[in-house]
């Protein structure tokens, strides 16, 4: 049985300027992050590959806008991390220590709907300032960027920040940010954690008429996670919309905060969770979501380990 050790996980940088030593010793975390526009082809073969059906573009394809990771300055996007996930859905993934001051830096580029946007984190602490949600007469300038605009988010990762928390558009486009796959995941390590060797983000969301992991449907769409036997092997569950969710992987079990053996767990909108285990399962695995109409509509994917 694999053994989920659960607290804080860590974080993908956007791009990080250490300021303090390194190992367990505080720094300072810097991101830079843009709400870009984007064509998100949620099945790119075209096909329910378990059922064999093929899929309409009109049902498949949405433009949309997303949040994107930029390299300092926003002078160019940075590379996709795809290891964690799907490159633009969910959005990139920031990594953080439990004492961590993070600075994150947005800019709204979004040129499609000329929408004002903002970030929102859970699970940190900050000042009113840096909350990024709009409340008429009474937030800031984060809580509603507009087109061109930037802001700086200051956050600190508290001793009960450890875990791994979503981000999401609060401004005054929130549903339909939502909705177009603008969240992401913060994942925040205890003072004395250990790095995770293989770190998943599993977002289950809707989008349109399908269901989606991390933008995509069905599998041979949605990510193909990869590990080895020996690997210490985090997944960061986030759930956005308005549905409950369950996540199951074949063939792996964890331990809960009880101590209870688990091999699914529920998660509701804007909750998060992780799991840990040190990997000995060589194979390939489905994962999915165990709401079956939810498998059925393209929440489903591959997890390979290998020797």
């Amino acid at each position: 049985m694999r053994r989920g050790l659960r607290g804080p996980a860590a974080l993908l940088p956007v791009l990080v300027l250490a300021v303090g030593a390194a190992g367990a010793q505080a720094a300072t975390r810097e991101y830079w992050v843009a709400a870009t526009p984007a064509r998100w082809n949620a099945v790119p073969n075209g096909q329910d590959a378990i059922h064999g059906v093929r899929l309409d573009p009109a049902d498949t394809i949405f433009p949309t806008v997303t949040y994107r990771r930029y390299v300092r300055g926003w002078r160019r996007p940075a590379p996709l991390d795809r290891r964690a996930g799907s490159g633009r859905i969910p959005g990139p993934l920031l990594r953080a220590r439990v004492g961590d001051r993070v600075l994150v830096h947005f800019k709204n580029l979004d040129t499609r709907t000329r929408a004002r946007h903002s970030m929102h984190f859970h699970g940190v602490e900050y000042r009113k300032g840096s909350d990024g949600a709009f409340i008429p007469g009474f937030s800031g300038r984060g809580a509603a960027v507009p087109v061109g605009g930037t802001f700086t988010y200051v956050l600190d990762a508290g001793p009960d920040s450890a875990g791994v928390w979503p981000y999401h558009d609060h401004s005054t486009a929130m549903d339909a940010s939502i909705a177009g796959g603008m969240y992401g995941a913060l994942s925040i390590r205890g003072r004395h954690e250990a790095r995770p060797d293989r770190e998943f983000v599993v977002a289950f969301a809707p989008l349109g008429t399908l269901q989606t992991i991390d933008g995509r449907a069905f599998v041979g769409n949605t990510p193909v996670f990869k590990a080895r036997v020996g690997e210490l092997v985090q997944w960061d569950v986030i759930a956005m919309g308005s549905e409950h969710h369950t996540f199951h992987v074949h063939g792996h079990r964890w331990v809960g905060a009880d101590g209870v053996p688990l091999d699914t767990r529920t998660i509701g909108p804007a909750e998060s969770f992780r799991v840990r285990w040190r990997e000995d399962a060589p194979g390939t695995w489905l994962y999915h979501c165990h709401v079956e109409t939810h498998m059925a509509q393209g929440m489903i994917g591959l997890y390979r380990v290998r020797r």
